[in-house]
C-alpha cells in the first residue's frame, strides 16, 4: 500500500472516532432537544417556595446536580423541624390551614419550641421532616442511576415516575419523619418533659438525615462519574470495532485487485501484494 493510502485510511480512522461521539439519532436528538429547553426553562424561572431559595444545607448538592447534562432538580427541602398550629374545625391537615409557629432546617432547642406554643390557638403538632429532592432525568438509564445511589444513601422511599409528556422524574425521599400533637384548641396536652424528649428524637433524626445526605452526595459524584467514563470507553470501543471492520474489509479487496494484477501479468505486484498484507495484519493487531 502507498504512504498516501496508509495516511487516508488512518484519517479515516480518526473521523470516525471523532464522529461517533456526537451521532445520535433523529429521534433521540428530539429527545435530548427537548430535555435541554424543559431544563433551561425550569431553571430560569423563580423560586415559588415559601422560602424563595434552595435550603443552604443542600446548595453544593442541587449544585452538582444540576451542573450534569442528564439532570435537574425541580424542588427539594433538605429536612425541617417545625411546629405548625391549625384551626381548631379542620381534622385534617391542610396546607391553607396551616399557621407556620416555628420552621427550622437545622436542629432546635427546647426555648424554640415552647416559644412558638405560646401563639397556638389550634391544635398544634411537632413535626420531623426529612429531605426530599425530585430530580428530572433525560433518560430512564440515568434516573435508575440516581435511584441506585439515592438507596444504597438510606433513602429507600425514593422511586422514578413518568409523566404523559414524557418526564422522567426521580423522587430522593425516606420514611423517617415524626409527627406528635402538641395541643388541642390552645391547651398543652402534654409536658414539658416529654416535649423535651420529643426535641432530642427530632434532633437525632435530623443528624441522621445529614449523614444521609452527605452519603447521597458523595454517591452521586462517584456513581456519575463512573458511569460517564463507562459510556466513553463504550463508544470509544464501538467506534474501533466498526472501523477495524471497514478498514479490513477494504484491505481484503485491495488485496483482490492486487492478487487480480498478478496473475493478469505476471509481473511485479508480488512485492506489494506483501506489503499490504502485512498492513493489513498490522492495523488488525492495533484495532
Amino acid at each position: 500500500m502507498r504512504t498516501a493510502d496508509c495516511a487516508s485510511a488512518c484519517y479515516r480512522t480518526l473521523a470516525c472516532l471523532v464522529g461517533c461521539w456526537s451521532w445520535t439519532s433523529p429521534q433521540t436528538s428530539q429527545m435530548e432537544k427537548t430535555f435541554s429547553e424543559w431544563k433551561k426553562r425550569c431553571l430560569n424561572k423563580v423560586d415559588l417556595s415559601k422560602k424563595g431559595n434552595v435550603d443552604e444545607e443542600i446548595v453544593h448538592l442541587v449544585h452538582l446536580l444540576n451542573s450534569y447534562e442528564e439532570y435537574f432538580t425541580t424542588s427539594s427541602c433538605s429536612g425541617r423541624i417545625t411546629v405548625i398550629d391549625t384551626a381548631p374545625e379542620s381534622c385534617v391537615v391542610q396546607k391553607k390551614n396551616l399557621v407556620w409557629l416555628f420552621v427550622s432546617h437545622k436542629k432546635c432547642t427546647f426555648d424554640d419550641v415552647m416559644s412558638a406554643l405560646v401563639s397556638a390557638c389550634g391544635n398544634a403538632v411537632l413535626k420531623f421532616e426529612p429531605f426530599v429532592l425530585h430530580v428530572q432525568c433525560r433518560t430512564l438509564g440515568d434516573a435508575q442511576l440516581m435511584l441506585s445511589a439515592a438507596v444504597q444513601s438510606g433513602f429507600r422511599n425514593s422511586g422514578i415516575t413518568i409523566s404523559k409528556a414524557g418526564k422522567i422524574i426521580m423522587a430522593v425521599r425516606c420514611t423517617h419523619s415524626l409527627e406528635v400533637p402538641l395541643s388541642n384548641q390552645g391547651k398543652l396536652l402534654v409536658s414539658h418533659e416529654y416535649i423535651d424528649f420529643l426535641i432530642g428524637i427530632a434532633n437525632q433524626k435530623m443528624e441522621d438525615n445529614f449523614r444521609r445526605l452527605q452519603r447521597f452526595y458523595q454517591s452521586i459524584k462517584t456513581t456519575v462519574i463512573s458511569n460517564k467514563h463507562q459510556k466513553l470507553l463504550g463508544k470509544e470501543e464501538l467506534c474501533v470495532t466498526k472501523n477495524n471492520k471497514s478498514i479490513l474489509s477494504e484491505q481484503r479487496q485491495k488485496l483482490r485487485c492486487i492478487t487480480d494484477d498478478c496473475h493478469s501479468d505476471g509481473g511485479s505486484s508480488i512485492f506489494e501484494m506483501d506489503e499490504d498484507l502485512h498492513l493489513a495484519q498490522w492495523l488488525n493487531d492495533v484495532l
